[in-house]
Protein backbone atom coordinates (compact mmCIF):
# COMPACT_ATOMS: atom_id res chain seq x y z
CA UNK A 1 0.00 0.00 0.00
CA UNK A 2 1.83 2.93 -1.09
CA UNK A 3 0.35 7.20 0.26
CA UNK A 4 2.14 10.11 -1.67
CA UNK A 5 4.22 11.59 0.71
CA UNK A 6 2.97 14.46 3.30
CA UNK A 7 5.98 16.53 2.58
CA UNK A 8 5.04 16.10 -1.48
CA UNK A 9 1.30 16.98 -0.60
CA UNK A 10 1.39 19.75 2.37
CA UNK A 11 -0.67 22.57 1.51
CA UNK A 12 -1.39 26.16 2.72
CA UNK A 13 -4.27 25.92 4.75
CA UNK A 14 -4.37 22.14 5.29
CA UNK A 15 -5.63 21.44 8.42
CA UNK A 16 -6.68 19.06 11.14
CA UNK A 17 -8.54 18.81 14.35
CA UNK A 18 -8.69 17.00 17.63
CA UNK A 19 -11.22 17.11 20.16
CA UNK A 20 -10.74 15.73 24.33
CA UNK A 21 -12.78 15.88 27.32
CA UNK A 22 -10.53 16.87 30.37
CA UNK A 23 -11.52 14.33 32.85
CA UNK A 24 -10.27 14.63 36.25
CA UNK A 25 -8.17 11.85 35.92
CA UNK A 26 -6.32 13.36 33.07
CA UNK A 27 -5.72 16.11 35.29
CA UNK A 28 -4.15 13.93 38.24
CA UNK A 29 -2.03 11.59 35.57
CA UNK A 30 -0.67 14.32 34.42
CA UNK A 31 0.46 16.13 37.49
CA UNK A 32 2.29 12.29 38.28
CA UNK A 33 3.62 12.22 35.23
CA UNK A 34 4.92 16.13 35.60
CA UNK A 35 5.49 16.12 39.09
CA UNK A 36 3.27 19.29 38.94
CA UNK A 37 1.35 19.14 41.93
CA UNK A 38 0.27 22.93 41.57
CA UNK A 39 -3.06 23.27 44.11
CA UNK A 40 -4.39 24.82 41.75
CA UNK A 41 -4.79 21.26 39.82
CA UNK A 42 -5.18 19.20 42.20
CA UNK A 43 -6.74 20.66 45.26
CA UNK A 44 -10.76 21.85 44.95
CA UNK A 45 -10.58 23.47 48.25
CA UNK A 46 -7.36 25.90 47.57
CA UNK A 47 -9.16 26.19 43.71
CA UNK A 48 -12.18 27.66 45.04
CA UNK A 49 -10.45 30.62 46.84
CA UNK A 50 -8.68 31.66 43.38
CA UNK A 51 -10.20 33.75 40.86
CA UNK A 52 -10.78 30.78 39.08
CA UNK A 53 -13.20 29.53 41.75
CA UNK A 54 -12.66 25.62 40.62
CA UNK A 55 -9.60 23.40 39.90
CA UNK A 56 -8.27 24.44 36.31
CA UNK A 57 -6.16 21.85 34.17
CA UNK A 58 -2.52 22.60 33.60
CA UNK A 59 -1.82 24.32 30.55
CA UNK A 60 0.73 22.52 29.29
CA UNK A 61 -2.01 19.50 29.60
CA UNK A 62 -4.08 21.81 26.57
CA UNK A 63 -0.86 22.16 25.05
CA UNK A 64 -0.48 18.31 24.91
CA UNK A 65 -3.60 18.13 22.74
CA UNK A 66 -2.08 19.99 20.34
CA UNK A 67 0.59 17.30 19.77
CA UNK A 68 -1.88 15.17 18.98
CA UNK A 69 -3.10 17.07 16.16
CA UNK A 70 0.15 17.59 14.86
CA UNK A 71 1.44 13.91 15.36
CA UNK A 72 -1.95 12.02 14.23
CA UNK A 73 -3.88 14.58 11.40
CA UNK A 74 -1.81 17.38 9.62
CA UNK A 75 1.62 16.66 9.48
CA UNK A 76 0.58 13.56 10.39
CA UNK A 77 1.83 10.09 11.81
CA UNK A 78 5.63 10.50 12.43
CA UNK A 79 5.78 14.64 12.71
CA UNK A 80 8.57 15.49 14.87
CA UNK A 81 7.36 18.31 16.89
CA UNK A 82 10.37 21.11 17.07
CA UNK A 83 9.10 24.30 18.53
CA UNK A 84 6.01 25.85 20.26
CA UNK A 85 4.82 29.44 20.95
CA UNK A 86 1.42 29.35 22.68
CA UNK A 87 -0.43 31.95 24.81
CA UNK A 88 -3.24 30.79 27.18
CA UNK A 89 -6.10 32.96 27.01
CA UNK A 90 -8.31 31.15 28.99
CA UNK A 91 -8.22 28.41 31.70
CA UNK A 92 -9.65 24.51 30.43
CA UNK A 93 -11.67 23.38 33.68
CA UNK A 94 -12.58 19.54 34.66
CA UNK A 95 -15.18 18.17 32.13
CA UNK A 96 -14.40 21.34 29.52
CA UNK A 97 -14.19 19.60 25.86
CA UNK A 98 -10.96 21.01 24.10
CA UNK A 99 -10.71 20.83 20.26
CA UNK A 100 -7.37 21.61 19.02
CA UNK A 101 -6.74 22.71 15.37
CA UNK A 102 -3.82 23.51 13.42
CA UNK A 103 -3.26 25.26 9.85
CA UNK A 104 -0.30 24.95 7.61
CA UNK A 105 0.65 28.48 7.44
CA UNK A 106 4.27 28.03 5.99
CA UNK A 107 6.24 25.47 4.38
CA UNK A 108 9.38 26.95 5.25
CA UNK A 109 11.19 24.46 3.38
CA UNK A 110 10.69 19.99 2.63
CA UNK A 111 11.92 19.55 5.73
CA UNK A 112 10.13 22.56 8.38
CA UNK A 113 6.78 23.86 8.63
CA UNK A 114 5.38 26.16 10.49
CA UNK A 115 1.63 25.59 11.83
CA UNK A 116 -0.74 27.88 13.43
CA UNK A 117 -2.42 26.26 16.39
CA UNK A 118 -5.80 26.81 18.73
CA UNK A 119 -7.61 25.12 20.71
CA UNK A 120 -11.33 26.04 21.70
CA UNK A 121 -13.21 24.94 24.53
CA UNK A 122 -17.19 23.20 24.24
CA UNK A 123 -18.52 26.76 23.63
CA UNK A 124 -16.19 27.99 20.90
CA UNK A 125 -13.81 30.15 23.31
CA UNK A 126 -10.39 30.43 22.51
CA UNK A 127 -8.14 28.65 25.67
CA UNK A 128 -5.03 28.57 23.54
CA UNK A 129 -3.55 30.14 20.46
CA UNK A 130 -0.23 29.94 19.28
CA UNK A 131 2.31 28.37 16.33
CA UNK A 132 4.47 25.30 15.91
CA UNK A 133 7.68 24.49 13.79
CA UNK A 134 7.68 20.92 13.30
CA UNK A 135 9.29 18.24 10.75
CA UNK A 136 6.51 16.26 8.78
CA UNK A 137 7.07 12.76 8.15
CA UNK A 138 8.93 11.58 5.13
CA UNK A 139 6.53 8.87 4.78
CA UNK A 140 2.96 8.52 5.27
CA UNK A 141 1.51 5.84 7.57
CA UNK A 142 -1.74 4.10 8.73
CA UNK A 143 -1.68 3.41 12.51
CA UNK A 144 -3.24 -0.16 13.26
CA UNK A 145 -3.20 -3.19 11.37
CA UNK A 146 -4.19 -3.09 7.02
CA UNK A 147 -6.90 -5.75 7.93
CA UNK A 148 -8.73 -4.32 10.20
CA UNK A 149 -8.72 -1.30 8.29
CA UNK A 150 -10.95 -3.05 5.44
CA UNK A 151 -7.45 -2.75 3.77
CA UNK A 152 -5.59 -5.66 1.53
CA UNK A 153 -1.88 -5.25 2.70
CA UNK A 154 -1.14 -6.39 -0.67
CA UNK A 155 -2.20 -3.51 -2.69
Amino acid sequence: MSFPSPRETLSLGDSGQFTKSISENDIFRFADASGDYNPLHIDETYARSTRFGKRVAHGILTAGIISTVLSSEIPGVGTIFLQLEIRFIKPVFINDRVTARAWVEEIIREDRVRLLVACTNQDGEDVAIGNAIVIPPKETKVIGEPSKLGENPED
